[in-house]
């Protein structure tokens, strides 16, 4: 299975001044547990996932003075529509990271997550339904 069969194609895209609350927000409302952030400035794509706005919450900061670009993970590793989920579940595991942004071309198409690899590697998902006899 590829990482096209498997992604979210709900990419939520913010930017660098948002705020930990915006971001937070906008995640919640399309249940997802990671944006992309863009910077043209400087950075490029880069991402912020649930964890990091918990940790900065939960290490005191104000969510509502902090910004996307303080909490941005930058050094991204990107997957391509076309890696196999095997290799994304080893890119993720070498770089100890629970999301991938896909790129395809110029662009994000989706993000991958290890609940998403689960969900396609479940022994329940490839279960086929039993066939009616009678």
């Amino acid at each position: 299975m590829l990482v096209r069969d498997a992604m979210s194609t709900v990419v939520l895209t913010i930017g660098p001044t948002h705020t930990l609350r915006q971001a937070a927000r906008l995640m919640s409302a399309r249940r997802i547990g990671a944006a992309v952030v863009h910077d043209p400035d400087t950075f490029g794509l880069g991402i912020i996932t649930e964890r990091d706005i918990l940790d900065a919450v939960g290490s005191g900061l104000d969510p509502d003075l902090e910004t996307a670009s303080a909490h941005t993970t930058t050094d991204v590793v990107f997957a391509a529509p076309a890696w196999t989920l095997e290799e994304a579940a080893e890119a993720m595991t070498h770089g100890g990271f629970r999301h991938l942004i896909v790129l395809d071309g110029d662009g994000a198409v989706g993000i991958v997550s290890v609940r998403d690899i689960i969900r396609c590697w479940s022994p329940a998902r490839r279960r086929r339904p039993a066939v009616a006899t009678g």
